[in-house]
């Protein structure tokens, strides 16, 4: 292999190995404007998308450890990366593909597991990762937080007590507790 290709491999394959992610689309059919309409679209997210040959893709990918897919690797094929959360990428391709009628993901990539096309439009489905993790923090505060007033009660419920039978007898109400 002549060193500029050796040198291409080895970029992306660096480039798989630090990627918690790796999305392969389908290009095909794809404009110019198209392809520049994409890539704005994923800039916000910090992904990077790249064309590449199929027989480099299948070197890199065999040198960063990921799983053989060379069967899926035919046709136009461009690479997607980035160092964030794949769900808001695997959206904006959805909604992408959705609009345009082109870009369909062939594979993808999340932590080294092969994920299918369908499992990618479930992935896109899913909220954001920070949702995600805001939602699972209030699932684990609420028993606490239920347990926290179950012991809270029968004191409030002595000082409401208190505080009518002190009204009753016409005393003016205390402060409670």
């Amino acid at each position: 292999m002549r060193s500029e290709k050796a040198s291409i491999v080895a970029d992306l394959s660096d480039k798989l190995k630090r990627s918690p992610f790796v999305l392969v689309t389908d290009y095909q059919h794809m404009k110019v404007a198209d392809f520049s309409e994409l890539r704005n679209r994923l800039a916000p997210t910090g992904a990077e998308m790249h064309v590449v040959k199929n027989n480099f893709l299948k070197r890199a990918m065999a040198d960063s450890g990921l799983p053989d897919v060379s069967d899926q690797l035919v046709g136009q094929t461009a690479v997607v990366t980035g160092e964030q959360d794949v769900a808001p990428v695997a959206k904006i391709f959805k909604t992408f593909a959705t609009e345009f009628k082109i870009a369909a993901l062939k594979i993808g990539f999340v932590d080294r597991t092969v994920l299918s096309t369908a499992e990618l439009e479930t992935l896109a489905e899913l909220p954001a990762r920070d949702v995600l993790q805001a939602q699972l923090l209030g699932l684990l505060l609420s028993p606490a937080t239920k347990l926290v007033r179950i012991l809270s009660e029968p004191g409030a419920a002595l000082a409401r007590l208190l505080n009518a039978k002190a009204q009753k007898e016409g005393k003016p109400a205390e402060a409670s507790a």
